[in-house]
């Protein structure tokens, strides 16, 4: 079997290596499907993120290049997105106002500081910090982002100008002015009719995208019909290739967006890492998480400096490459080299490309990210999970993205940290016919081991939880048989213990001592004894103090017993 190159060659993009000279075909085929829907999904995505529709074919053309350089993905489309959208608009209109060519600088220097920050990350290794939006949040931001995008795209469907603002102030301008009767009537027809021909397909499953079947119904209509003096169109596009578009922006520009690139770039990589170890999975593969970091920073960085916005992988391109068979990021290159044909030879067709048409493409975009079946899901399975979803819902669709996503990380924060402070607690007991020692809560029947009470505290020991296990071993030890000489800590889910949590324990074991009751531990991690006997415990707890096992732990104490 013959294949591109060498396998390890270091010449060789990361994605092509091993590549199967049989595979050029699909790759070819694929990239032509993807083809026809970059363009309208790129100019769709730059009007909904307040930019000239020209600068989303950039946004499309640098990172799809970028990333099949030096991406690990074997197939991942990567390019502007619906749910950046309201994010880029968030961090830019209180820079730019209506100036068109101080947001076309300010998207790109954005997108340069997040990939600037991604591969920095990458240098540390930071892929961990995607635990921060955790199943709740991301389900949160999601649907409330897919709101966000359908509301700001709704006066551009009702064919209504509205002066800038967020997606609500744009709806509540909008409102007199449907009252009174401006509906501009063609652009609502031509806006359901899009709607209609992107979703039919879409459901009956057609092989032939519905965003492109729109777009040329659009022109058509507009055109056949002669509509462009009733409707606003996208006009030709400016034609040569992608350039720097940085001028007029300075280091205060940089410190105002630096927050905002900081917050989008955890989302992006987020989203990116999620969908690349999905598609490497359904191949019984993996992704290195700091690689894909570093080549989504180095996407990102190009786009912003040709011209560009900042970019994530794509949940809706990239499943059409998946089943056009697509192969590897040549299928990427080839999407990108006839967009680059269409930018030099064609940019006069989309003169006939009703903008209410790319509105209806985005609002159709939302609808796929949002996610109403998981919403029921999580509210049957955790009701303080479903607060978080709430609040990161609710927080991004009243506060604004970026605020409504930090209120919804600090949230799920605090709800982690009120687990940790207030743990399950648990008295074990002997189960007959059941190995091991278990929850006397569950198992009524169980019975207890004269003399010895074991109990199990189920978090790391810290300073909020540390006096909570002094409390409850005294608590139990009162209500305990008379006559209980040792406590048995089962101590396996005590991962970690600070110098407030030791002081606590040490207390514990002198009061204890002082009423003639023996402290022992059971299954204690080794780092954590470790730690004990870095803080000099260890002549306060010898060896004799820990046993493997709560079974060795309770057999020891009736070994002690017969032989007194």
């Amino acid at each position: 079997m013959r294949r591109f190159g060498k396998p390890r060659a270091w010449w060789v993009p990361p994605a092509l290596r091993g590549y199967r000279i049989e595979w050029i075909r699909h790759d070819l085929a694929a990239g032509i499907a993807l083809f026809a829907i970059l363009v309208p999904a790129g100019m769709a995505y730059a009007q909904a993120a307040g930019l000239p529709p020209v600068t989303g074919l950039y946004a499309t053309v640098v990172p799809l290049i970028v990333y099949a350089a030096v991406g690990p993905s074997r197939v991942l489309v990567l390019g502007p997105d619906s749910a950046l959208a309201p994010m880029i608009v968030a961090a830019l209109v209180p820079l730019a106002a209506a100036n068109e060519q101080k947001s076309v600088a300010l998207a790109g220097l954005l997108a340069i500081l997040i990939g600037v920050i991604l591969l920095c990350g990458s240098a540390l290794r930071l892929g961990i910090v995607t635990g921060l939006l955790s199943k709740p949040i991301r389900l949160g931001y999601l649907n409330g982002i897919a709101l966000l995008v359908a509301v700001s795209q709704l006066p551009t469907i009702l064919g209504i100008s509205v002066e800038g603002g967020t997606p609500w102030e744009k709806l509540l301008a909008a409102v007199p002015k449907v009252l009174a009767g401006e509906t501009n009537v063609p652009a609502l027809l031509l806006g359901l009719a899009s709607l209609a021909l992107i979703w039919v397909p879409r459901w009956l499953k057609w092989k032939v995208p519905g965003v492109l079947i729109a777009v040329v119904v659009s022109c058509l209509a507009v055109a056949l019909l002669g509509l462009q003096e009733r409707v606003k169109v996208t006009g030709a596009l400016p034609q040569g290739l992608p350039a720097p578009a940085l001028g007029g922006i300075g280091w205060a520009d940089v410190l105002t967006l630096l927050p905002a690139a900081a917050a989008i770039a955890l989302i992006v990589f987020v989203d990116t890492g999620t969908l690349s170890q999905s598609l490497a999975a359904a191949e019984d593969g993996k992704v290195s998480g700091n690689h894909e970091m570093a080549a989504l920073g180095a996407a990102n960085a190009a786009s912003g400096l040709l011209g560009g916005f900042p970019i994530s992988a794509s949940t809706s391109r990239t499943p059409v490459a998946v089943e056009a068979g697509a192969k590897s990021q040549l299928t990427g290159v080839v999407g990108a080299v006839l967009v680059l044909g269409f930018m030099l030879t064609a940019p006069g067709v989309t003169e006939f490309l009703p903008a209410t048409t790319l509105a209806a493409i985005v609002i159709a975009a939302a609808a796929a990210i949002a996610d109403p079946a998981g919403v029921r899901r999580l509210m049957g399975m955790s009701r303080s999970e479903s607060l978080v979803m709430l609040a990161a819902f609710l927080g991004v669709a009243i506060l604004g993205v970026l605020p409504g996503i930090a209120v919804a990380v600090g949230l799920a924060i605090l709800d982690f940290l009120r687990r940790a402070w207030d743990p399950y607690r648990a008295e074990l007991v002997d189960v007959p016919g059941v190995p091991g020692y278990h929850d006397v809560s569950r198992h009524p029947e169980g019975e207890r081991v004269p003399g010895l009470l074991i109990l199990r505290f189920d978090a790391p020991l810290f300073f909020g939880n540390g006096s909570l296990l002094g409390s409850f071993v005294r608590s139990e030890l009162d209500q305990a048989a008379p006559g209980t000489e040792r406590v048995v800590l089962a101590a396996e889910p005590v991962t970690g213990i600070d110098t407030t949590a030791l002081d606590e324990l040490v207390q514990l074991d002198e009061w204890l001592d002082r009423h003639g009751v023996d402290l022992v531990f059971a299954e204690l991690k080794g780092p954590v004894k470790d730690r004990l006997l870095q803080y000099g415990m260890d002549a306060r707890f010898s060896p004799e103090h820990f046993y493997p096992t709560v079974s060795e732990a309770v057999r020891a104490f009736q070994r002690e017993g017969r032989e007194a």
